[in-house]
């Protein structure tokens, strides 16, 4: 029985991963949120971990108070995140938090020899070649927990031993607001913007899809994950969310990976790989889903894909700077302080004002992080 680690427990991907425990039969031997504490002391009261942590130090000592007729041990702070994924028991740390505050925790349960599910794409996309050599030094397996990256992941499974792979297709739903002109984007509201067609998630997830950061975001984080060039990486709008990915090989053959827009399947294929058990998904039924259609990305209605490809190409703390800045606009749309079509702009402006740098730390990142988000602030006051 695997041991798991989780963290973000108590957002999307951390419950439909708890899901997955359950059908599985995982141990659970951690669980780290941010500040929702009655999701937390639920969580405790079901799951027994041995460890229990929350970022926002006073929700800690609320939680504290409250499973105290418990053994499990609450930890507070990033110190105490960290430690759910790297210190406890689990074989498994399954990084489920938003953001770039998931980049240390990726890093301390690497460098504890954990094998790590990866669901915190900001992870690779901030600090890609700091992750990617530490997991190679450990020697510790990085599985995708994103659904596109995990039907890369297991079309690669039929790779020949010469690899003979040509490009990788990365899937994309196009939104709420696919088929609308930059023009139309204008005076979208959080509400028009929350509506995703196919996929259940947190906000901040749920309004990159709608500007298509999300998927520059996963160009990225393909790129470290499958070891190909940014031109290899391409990208199709499929509005039914069944193909989840695609590959294809030198001579043109192209595979991929189906399913319903259900998170428990790729959550539960990293957590049982490389064995494949029953899931609570639900069949796939082609004749009920009828019909398949893919179309060209619209990179002049929603340029943050491109800005995404821009930074990679360009390396170094590029990456890191666009995503930073995106998650600032990102949570100055949600407060209702810009507008929908001021994302982009905003990541532009604020990330040309790094000075860049090839060779870099954690700590470069983590500056990188604060010097955008407040020049993004400072914007807005322009």
């Amino acid at each position: 029985m695997k041991g798991l680690n989780l963290l973000g427990s108590t957002g999307s991907i951390g419950v439909q991963s708890l899901d997955v425990a359950r059908t599985c039969g995982f141990r659970v031997e951690s669980l780290a949120a941010g500040s929702d504490v009655a999701a937390l002391e639920a969580q405790i009261r079901e799951f027994r971990p041995a460890y229990a942590a929350l970022f926002n130090e006073e929700a800690a000592a609320d939680l504290k108070v409250r499973v105290a007729d418990t053994s499990t041990r609450v930890l507070a702070g990033a110190d105490g995140v960290a430690f759910c994924g790297a210190g406890a028991d689990g074989d498994v740390t399954l990084n489920a938090i938003v953001g770039i505050a998931g980049l240390r925790p990726t890093l301390e349960a690497i460098g504890a020899g954990k094998t790590i599910a990866l669901a915190n794409k900001e992870s690779l996309v901030t600090g890609g070649r700091l992750v990617t050599e530490a997991a190679a030094r450990r020697r510790v397996k990085i599985l995708p927990v994103d659904s596109e990256h995990s039907a890369i992941f297991q079309c690669l499974l039929a790779s020949p031993p010469n690899r003979a792979l040509k490009r990788l297709i990365l899937t994309a739903s196009g939104g709420p607001f696919f088929g609308k002109t930059r023009r139309d984007l204008e005076n979208v509201t959080l509400s028009d913007a929350l509506k995703h067609p196919s996929w259940s998630m947190g906000q901040k997830i749920t309004i990159d899809s709608a500007t298509m950061f999300n998927k520059g975001l996963e160009i990225i984080e393909a790129y470290w994950l499958f070891d190909v060039a940014e031109e290899q990486i391409d990208v199709v709008v499929h509005r039914e969310s069944i193909v989840h990915s695609l590959i294809e090989f030198t001579d043109n053959s192209v595979l991929a990976q189906l399913g319903h827009p259900d998170m428990r399947l790729p959550i539960q294929f990293a957590l049982t790989y490389p064995e494949r058990r029953p899931s609570p998904e639900k069949q796939l039924d082609l004749g009920e889903v009828g019909k398949l259609t893919f179309f060209p990305p619209d990179n002049e209605a929603f340029p943050c894909m491109e800005i995404c490809r821009a930074a990679l190409r360009e390396g170094g703390l590029m990456p890191a700077a666009v995503n930073c800045a995106n998650e600032e606009a990102n949570l100055l749309f949600r407060q209702g302080k810009i507008r929908f079509i001021d994302i982009p702009d905003f990541i532009r402006r604020a990330s040309s004002s790094i000075e860049n740098k090839a060779d870099y730390t954690p700590d470069d990142v983590f500056a990188v992080d604060a010097l955008m988000r407040r020049r993004v602030r400072e914007l807005v006051k322009e």
